[in-house]
């Protein structure tokens, strides 16, 4: 599919005796055009427990207007959308294998069928600045929604409604905002359902789940930064905290998936750490969910990992060496260096794209989704999971810290390039530690957050040096090849060096941050 553009508008409830007020002179709409009546019919596919539009996401096949045909919308930032279309083509009942491959990874392996309908009347009206020039367009629906029946003899419901939209055109958000403020006077009401699909299925949605109550303080003493609350609020149990986390990440996992299939930046990367997050939750929190259930994850979610950690590694490294290279004195890069950094990192990238795209659209993938799924409909608990979250959590914290301990004692007892290999080790392990700490925050307040930051400064410092191992193997293979090819291979000989380097100093850093997290890791596990 082709992305149409970023779609910002704005919706407006009326009732049958709303008159819309003159625009002209709101922001710089100078005239209004002439109205035009179109006849929009669509389609909505999603599954029956409607996946798409519970991550706001919409799919449909319309007719009628300028924009007819196969519409995907996806959330953006700031109340807007981004849209993917293509045109009609045949398929009615189905919908094209191009229009659903962006969204596999909400689908998972179910199908997206048709839930529901709409037949819109739209009266068009355009915003014209004074040289003629679309701003917006302001569209008066009457519409007529039908929830289509979920199985046989369960009936179909009809909604009908009126609905002002205001959307941008050549316009931007001061004109949005005068438009607003003269419909809300003559008595539109902001929309409290986005979308018009929302609305006809609202019933079928799952109610919203309840805030999470204030967690009560650890050992009756309110936390520091926190003042104590009459009374105590309700202890939250270690279950819905620990399920709680696992919803947040595949949420995250789904996000990134989405990102990835639409070509986004940082895709890649987003989704290998959702994974490594919910591999962590899942080690972590073993005494909460029953582990046999979650090590078949783990290790499905490690093998999504492995498979897109060389399209995300090479990249980086690549990137990475292309920067050092510009910062190099010339003088002392001797041939055409850059330029085959360049054109490494292009090969590799269509390469590693080509199998990303072959993990996304595995079934093996596409059912670890749906287990995820499976999981959070019916959670294998353990008895431990209705204990106060703060005793599991401080347990957590204190099970991978000593997991870290003993990586760190170790890597002590061994030097050189073993040693470095067991701070790659030390690197996982406190990493382990961070994504527990994350999980403990909302309970543990500025001791968790003392450990996340500690522990995240560790990862980036042994994450750089592991970093060069990537970046060290592709100065090697690189400067073969240039030299193979008769170009002067010195260049790539002193990147490797600079390499060499980086990673000793972050070695070096670590060991002055080490004792701090110990205290840290200790600070946080003694609140349980």
């Amino acid at each position: 599919m082709t992305t149409v553009h970023v779609e910002v508008e704005r919706k407006f409830e009326v009732d049958e005796t709303f008159a819309l007020p003159d625009l002209t002179g709101a922001g710089a709409v100078a005239a209004v055009g002439d109205p035009e009546e179109q006849a929009l019919e669509a389609t909505y596919y999603d599954t029956p427990d409607l996946r798409l539009l519970r991550s706001r996401v919409t799919l449909r096949r319309r007719t009628g207007g300028a924009d007819a045909g196969w519409h995907v919308k996806l959330p953006g930032v700031d109340g807007a959308r981004r849209e993917l279309h293509q045109p009609l083509g045949r398929a009615a009942r189905t919908a094209p294998r191009a229009v659903v491959a962006p969204l596999l990874g909400l689908l998972g392996t179910a199908a997206a069928e048709p839930v529901a309908t709409l037949s819109t009347r739209r009266m068009v009206h355009r915003l014209l600045d004074e040289e003629g020039r679309v701003l917006a367009e302001v569209a008066d629906d009457v519409v007529v929604g039908t929830a289509l029946a979920t199985g046989p003899g369960e009936p179909a419901t009809v909604t009908t409604w009126r609905e002002i939209e205001v959307e941008l055109v050549d316009g931007d958000e001061r004109l949005l905002q005068a438009v607003t403020e003269r419909l809300v006077a003559a008595g539109a009401r902001p929309a409290a359902v986005p979308s018009k699909v929302g609305r006809v299925l609202d019933g079928r949605l799952p109610a919203p789940a309840a805030p999470a109550p204030e967690p009560a303080e650890a050992d009756g003493k309110a936390r520091k930064g926190k003042k104590a609350k009459k009374g105590r609020a309700p202890v939250r149990t270690a279950g819905e905290v620990v399920l709680g986390a696992v919803a947040g990440q595949l949420q995250a996992l789904r996000a990134a998936d989405l990102a990835v299939r639409t070509e986004q930046p940082e895709g890649v990367h987003d989704l290998r750490v959702a994974c490594r997050r919910l591999r962590s939750i899942f080690a972590a929190f073993r005494p909460v969910l029953d582990r046999e259930h979650t090590d078949p994850l783990r290790a499905e979610l490690q093998w999504v990992g492995a498979q897109l950690s060389g399209a995300r590694d090479t990249e980086v490294a690549l990137a990475h060496l292309r920067n050092l290279v510009a910062a190099q004195p010339v003088e002392l890069v001797l041939g055409p260096v850059a330029a085959r950094l360049q054109q490494t990192a292009i090969k590799d990238h269509e390469t590693g794209a080509r199998q990303v795209t072959r993990t996304l659209t595995d079934r093996r993938y596409l059912r670890l989704l749906d287990a995820l799924d499976a999981l959070l409909a019916e959670p294998p608990v353990t008895e431990l999971a209705a204990a106060p979250a703060p005793v599991q959590l401080a347990d957590a914290v204190r099970r991978t810290g000593k997991r870290l301990r003993r990586t760190v004692e170790a890597a002590l007892e061994v030097e050189g390039a073993e040693r470095h290999e067991r701070l790659h080790d030390v690197r996982k392990a406190a990493k382990r530690v961070r994504y527990t700490a994350e999980v403990a925050e909302a309970e543990f307040g500025e001791p968790a957050t003392a450990l996340i930051a500690c522990t995240k400064q560790v990862q980036d410092l042994l994450g750089a040096a592991q970093d060069t191992v990537v970046t060290r193997d592709v100065a090697v293979r690189v400067g073969r090849a240039a030299f193979a090819a008769g170009e002067n291979a010195w260049t790539y000989g002193r990147l490797h060096a600079l390499e060499e380097a980086r990673a000793t100093a972050a070695e070096a850093e670590f060991w002055t941050l080490e004792p701090g997290l110990r205290r840290n890791v200790k600070a946080v596990a003694s609140l349980g």
